[in-house]
């Protein structure tokens, strides 16, 4: 199938990007790895495609103590050959295949807000945000939006017509956290019929869980998986708290879950088998916690 007609732009800068997308109704081009099937499948008929991959200064990763930011035109893949975050690295292991993440952008899968997507749970557990841009009276203004308020439904951000979302920041983890991904999916490379990232401090524990709501499902598990238990090889703590703790903590991942029944689940699978990840991942997190404290 073909797109449907449509009038192209190929601003070369920030500022006549967001002027262009000031001026028309129009979609976002960069990775074009969602975009693209859905032009040629008549999902979406925008009048307009702006292609940002020629704008200078909306690619690359920045790297200091407090974080990541990505920019974005910054490729899946280029991403994840930095190793600069360990758990986005993880989960850009778990995104499609290699061939799209040669091309797709992380910004970009953030904007899509896919609740199936390993990456807006990412930007979740952390705490993340987006910086969005817009044409503002002659210039270029700037906000940043929380990940707690970025993802609105299914499908949409907070990202408004006008607006191009121009990276990602992704907080450091601290020295003695540990952080896992763990998902099942019908073939590696889909989309998982459930998932979860976790992340296990000295001080508690958070996740985010994939497929089984309209948004990135963060359950915030406070001191109940953590790794002070008091023992005195930290390695063994983990294992000595994970038999009871681990449990619990699976069992408030499964109530604060709405997942929804379609031709590759029922709703009452997924909730089981998102408690069940979450288990393993937590218990990975945390030996992987414990571990770092005690080298």
């Amino acid at each position: 199938m073909k797109p449907p007609p449509f009038t192209y732009h190929a601003p070369r800068d920030l500022a006549a990007a967001v002027r262009t997308l000031a001026e028309v109704d129009g979609k976002v081009l960069a990775g074009g790895q969602s975009l693209i099937p859905m032009l040629n499948m008549r999902l979406a008929a925008p009048a307009h495609l702006v292609d940002i991959n020629r704008a200078e200064g909306l690619g690359g990763i920045e790297a200091d103590p407090a974080g990541v930011r990505v920019g974005a035109l910054a490729r899946h893949s280029e991403v994840e050959r930095s190793g600069a975050h360990p758990l986005l690295t993880r989960a850009l292991r778990l995104v499609a295949h290699p061939v799209i993440r040669n091309r797709g952008t992380v910004v970009g899968s953030l904007v899509h807000a896919d609740p199936a997507a390993e990456l807006p749970a990412v930007l979740a557990v952390l705490g993340g945000a987006v910086r969005v841009a817009r044409w503002d009276g002659g210039a270029v203004a700037v906000r940043e939006v929380p990940a707690a308020e970025f993802f609105v439904g299914p499908m949409e951000s907070a990202v408004a017509p006008g607006e191009l979302a121009v990276s990602a920041f992704f907080p450091a983890l601290g020295a003695h956290d540990g952080v896992a991904f763990e998902e099942v999916a019908r073939r590696h490379g889909d989309y998982a019929l459930a998932g979860v990232c976790a992340v296990v401090t000295p001080r508690g524990a958070k996740v985010a869980c994939v497929g089984v709501g309209p948004v990135p499902v963060v359950v915030d598990l406070g001191d109940l998986v953590n790794l002070d238990s008091g023992a005195p090889d930290p390695r063994a703590a983990a294992d000595l708290r994970a038999a009871a703790d681990l449990r619990a903590a699976a069992e408030a991942v499964r109530e604060a879950t709405e997942p929804e029944a379609d031709i590759h689940a029922s709703a009452a699978y997924r909730r089981h088998l998102v408690g069940v990840l979450a288990e393993r991942a937590l218990r990975e997190a945390a030996r992987e916690g414990a571990a770092a404290r005690g080298a």
